[in-house]
């Protein structure tokens, strides 16, 4: 007893280092909606990782300024590749509540998808405990999986 209560205390201490990201494509618009929710203090540290710097004051959601450098980062961690062929994406929209900012963007779609490729290096260099969460949805095809500080790229064959 006494062991499992340190347990779960250590968890209630121990910060997480995660990232969620759901690709859903939409064939009526021949495009994927793409939703990206990671924290804002990791973010922050990130973009300052890479030799780049922005006060968190001066941050605020749907701002062109926030727009410009979510959209930015984003482009340069996350890469969608379908039939071999890589995406870019355009920010739709940025919302930051309690520390977690939620990202929207479309990503255009080319010829019917039959792989796709994604690789998550948001906050890889970061964290070597770094949890990158992706789940995609194609038609009838959905499949999750977790990417890692190690294991930074997944390919799907899509049926």
């Amino acid at each position: 007893m006494f062991k499992t209560l340190i347990f779960f205390s250590w968890l209630l201490f121990h910060p997480v280092h995660i990232t969620m990201t759901s690709i859903d494509y939409i064939p009526e618009m021949d495009s994927y909606k793409v939703f990206v929710r990671m924290y804002f203090d990791d973010f922050l540290l990130d973009y300052k990782l890479c030799g780049k710097e922005v006060d968190s004051k001066d941050f605020i959601a749907d701002t062109s300024y926030a727009k410009d450098i979510i959209e930015k980062y984003i482009g340069e961690r996350l890469s969608i590749k379908v039939n071999e062929k890589e995406l870019f994406g355009k920010l739709n929209n940025i919302k930051l509540v309690d520390n977690e900012v939620s990202v929207d963007l479309e990503y255009k779609a080319g010829p019917k998808p039959r792989t796709i490729t994604i690789k998550s290096l948001i906050m890889t260099g970061l964290y070597s405990d770094q949890a990158n969460m992706i789940i995609i949805r194609i038609n009838d095809f959905e499949e999750g999986v977790k990417l890692t500080s190690d294991i930074t790229e997944q390919t799907f064959k899509i049926k």
